[in-house]
């Protein structure tokens, strides 16, 4: 397996397992400005694939120990090779052979002897089409963020809330885990608004989903906007101790940041309420009871003074004050 350090922006893989092929093939796509790597068999080729992440593969099609047939359809179990375009290169130019080769994966394929401007075209309009199938990607992962995000506080919104707390319902009632969902609102919000403005307001909201988000460490934990100054946190294989811990700290976190509140009738600087519940899902049980179970705990919280969190079981519960 060789390689040359040119200044190239694309990587050619060549598989062949005549080294004259190898040779000719490396001397003109060079020319051409490509950075090379080569190997002799599909076995061989698969390795470098995984070292090197190429931006086109040179195939031939008949070689020992593992053909470019067989090369492609180890190649497709790898999730790095998404985006890479495989070019065939056979002496086959039958029917069958040229059905068997894209059957495999290859996206195009040419025959010996090679024309070599047909083969700069192919090679050129593959990676082509691969960066631009690569960008479109990536543009479509962004507006499907965008379309789960608040644009505010920049942590998830109202959609992207209920769509992962339905998800994440279903799976802990299938693996009998516990779920525990936190609801949040901040303490006399809309006299914070009137007193200091909408944009202070804002940014108000932004640093408390900031504090937030710098608690919820789990990749598979969600902060998400609820509602105005509402945020949810559902925590899934979350029990009670678990949850409490977390209604703690966000309380904890907003009075800490000490954000001025002169007509806040509980403190001098902005607080928060929250409210949650823990369950595990049975197959009676209803999600829509344990949206209103921790919001019945929010509102309790709120009664019994605010600046605290309560927590509801689903049962007579008990109360916690932070």
């Amino acid at each position: 397996m060789k390689a040359t350090a040119q200044e190239s922006q694309s990587l050619v893989l060549i598989v062949d397992d005549e080294p004259f092929i190898r040779l000719i093939l490396r001397h003109f796509l060079e020319r051409e400005g490509y950075q090379i790597a080569e190997a002799q068999n599909g076995i061989e080729a698969i390795k470098a694939f995984k070292q090197l992440h190429p931006d086109i593969v040179l195939l031939d099609a008949i070689m020992p120990d593992m053909d470019g047939f067989e090369f492609c359809k180890q190649l497709e179990l790898l999730h790095c090779s998404k985006h890479t375009p495989v070019l065939m290169i056979t002496g086959l130019e039958d029917q069958e052979s040229v059905d068997h080769a894209f059957a495999v994966g290859a996206m195009d394929y040419v025959t010996k002897p090679i024309h070599w401007p047909v083969l700069r075209q192919r090679i050129k309009r593959l990676i082509e089409q691969s960066q631009l199938q690569q960008k479109l990607e990536a543009v479509n992962v962004e507006l499907q963020r965008l379309v789960t995000i608040d644009g505010l506080t920049q942590v998830a919104n109202r959609r992207r809330f209920e769509e992962y707390l339905k998800q994440e319902w279903q799976r802990m009632k299938r693996d009998q885990q516990s779920l525990s969902l936190i609801l949040c609102d901040v303490d006399f919000f809309k006299l914070y608004n009137d007193t200091y403005g909408h944009r202070v307001g804002d940014r108000c909201l932004q640093e408390i989903a900031q504090a937030i988000k710098d608690i919820i460490k789990r990749p598979g934990d969600l902060v998400a906007r609820y509602g105005g100054e509402e945020f949810a946190v559902i925590l899934p294989n979350t029990d009670t101790e678990g949850a409490t811990n977390i209604a703690e700290k966000i309380c904890h976190a907003v009075r800490t940041l000490a954000i001025p509140h002169q007509n806040s009738q509980v403190s001098p600087h902005v607080t928060i309420s929250a409210g949650f519940t823990t369950e595990i899902p049975q197959p009676d049980s209803d999600l829509e009871e344990m949206i209103a179970a921790a919001d019945r705990a929010l509102y309790q919280a709120k009664a019994a003074g605010r600046d605290r969190f309560v927590q509801n079981i689903l049962l007579p519960g008990s109360k916690n004050s932070c």
